[in-house]
């Protein structure tokens, strides 16, 4: 393997040629065949002018043509920019205007967005419609360029330190940021988990990837573990808890890659038991997975889920309870082979032992800093401050005690207040708006808009959460809206929401809803 993600395929191609690389509806892609389409998805792109390091847009679904275009931007030397498919057009042109994408390979309704806001996106060049779509006017379609692109050979692209993917997440400052990760820090995370034992992945897996490879979590622990080992990656559009057991039953999957809210919807159906049957490791990551739901698959369906930490900046996996002597709920694990954690308090130093701590992370599978000067990343000596607070236990098992005090955790995805207050005070009948997470049984964290309105205005839920639809994904939209005729406010003016979160939980304590 060299040092360009891309190369896995090769490799891949080289050790497995007719082995399946793709399921995807009634299709079977060979490693032979995703080796020759990320050649010609790497001829087009560097045919229609591009240059090392341009950045290309990805907005598209768990479908072959993300993987193609994935593996064919990096070894063109160009860097994805993976695009939430949900997006709407604020949201999708804002990042695609942020990175300087020169091109972006997106879905039918999404190229309509971008082409909708063109005069806003000066740097963009072209718009690729991929996943089968038709190009409406002003756009191209990725199958007929491919089919033109002839089969000139793609010159080698360098790897390494260079830039690979840009991938925005919500941080601390409430406005999206373009995280800075290279071939190094993905190609070091996959060998970070490929060192525990017993292996996480072999060439003879099948692996459900459901999670959006939009996301670090199905990007790289998903479709980047499943090109390293050259095994079978199943593509899932949608999860769906009842057709994802009947793939998973159908094409013997064997390790299943989730999230808490798959987890959850699976542990609440009774035919779950013995669905799993051949399915030999289940992992979680990207938030909390209840107590309840791991110990009710534990006993009805059979299956241990092992729990995961990490951050888009850690290219993600930082621990995972693989790592346990015995797996624990509501416990991270410990950390995986080649990563460092220290726990440290305010002034920096390592905290007194069983006290919680501010989780750093050091290790080569750090990203380079954030978008576009490297600002905020690792520190001089290689520590990233991760924002979370936790503990270790007796067993030296960590636990997350806190996080970002701000964060709402949506599904596993980031969603920041502020963002979302920005799109409240849009709306003409609201004064002042506050959003909170709220605990939700199925999503971990639910948003809740609590806004007071200008007196006479008539506002309503259902006409706050339509507002908020127009600009924000619908995972970051409000699902419940409280009017109040005042917002709490601290000494220096600022919203007491940890009095909001408050408030909150004891009415749905008194209603009977347990997180």
């Amino acid at each position: 393997m060299g040092d360009n993600l891309a190369d896995l395929v090769r490799s891949a191609a080289g050790a497995r040629p007719d082995s399946a690389a793709l399921l995807f509806r009634d299709q079977r892609i060979t490693w032979a065949e995703l080796h020759a389409r990320v050649d010609r998805v790497a001829r087009t792109l560097l045919g229609l002018g591009l240059e090392p390091g341009d950045r290309v847009g990805l907005q598209l679904g768990n479908t072959p043509d993300f993987v193609a275009v994935y593996f064919g931007t990096l070894r063109a030397g160009l860097v994805t920019v993976p695009l939430n498919t949900g997006y709407t057009s604020r949201e999708l042109c804002g990042l695609l205007a942020d990175s300087g994408a020169r091109v972006v390979v997106a879905t039918e309704s999404g190229a309509g967005l971008v082409l909708g806001a063109w005069d806003e996106l000066p740097v963009l060049e072209r718009v690729l419609v991929g996943d089968g779509g038709s190009a409406p006017a002003g756009a191209h379609g990725l199958e007929d360029l491919l089919a033109s692109a002839g089969d000139s050979p793609v010159p080698d692209a360098a790897g390494g330190e260079d830039l690979a993917v840009l991938i925005y997440t919500s941080g601390t400052s409430g406005t999206p940021k373009g995280a800075m990760l290279s071939h190094r820090a993905l190609l070091a995370n996959l060998e970070q988990v490929s060192r525990i034992e017993p292996p996480v992945l072999t060439s003879d897996d099948v692996v459900l990837l459901v999670l959006p490879l939009f996301h670090i979590y199905g990007l790289n622990p998903g479709l980047g573990m499943a090109a390293y080992h050259g095994a079978t990656g199943l593509l899932a559009e949608r999860f769906d808890p009842y057709e994802t057991l009947e793939l998973i039953a159908q094409h013997a999957v064997t390790s299943v890659i989730g999230a808490p809210p798959m987890y959850v919807a699976w542990s609440m159906l009774s035919d779950a038991t013995g669905a799993f049957a051949s399915v030999r490791l289940a992992t979680s990551g990207s938030a909390p997975l209840p107590a309840d739901a791991l110990l009710r698959l534990r006993e009805d369906a059979g299956i241990e889920v092992y729990e995961g930490y990490g951050l888009t900046e850690t290219a993600p996996v930082v621990s995972t309870t693989l790592m346990s002597d015995v797996p624990k709920p509501d416990s991270i694990g410990r950390p995986i082979p080649g990563v460092e954690v220290k726990l440290v308090d305010e002034e920096g130093d390592e905290v007194d032992e069983d006290d919680p701590g501010e989780l750093t992370v050091r290790g080569r599978n750090l990203f380079s800093g954030y978008w576009p000067d490297g600002a905020g990343g690792p520190d001089d000596d290689g520590w990233f401050a991760t924002g979370d607070v936790a503990y270790a236990d007796d067993d030296d098992d960590l636990h997350l005690v806190d996080r970002r005090k701000e964060l709402i955790l949506v599904s596993g995805f980031n969603v920041y207040p502020r963002e979302i207050e920005a799109v409240l005070l849009e709306h003409p009948g609201i004064t002042e708006a506050a959003a909170i997470g709220i605990p939700d049984p199925y999503t971990g964290e639910a948003v809740r808009a609590v806004v007071v309105v200008e007196p006479g205005a008539l506002v309503t839920t259902e006409g706050v959460i339509t507002h908020c639809e127009l600009s924000l994904a619908r995972f970051k939209c409000p699902s419940t809206v409280e009017f109040v005729a005042e917002l709490p406010h601290g000494a220096t003016g600022k919203v007491r929401k940890g009095q909001l979160r408050a408030a909150a939980e004891a009415a749905q304590a008194a209603a009977g809803f347990s997180a």
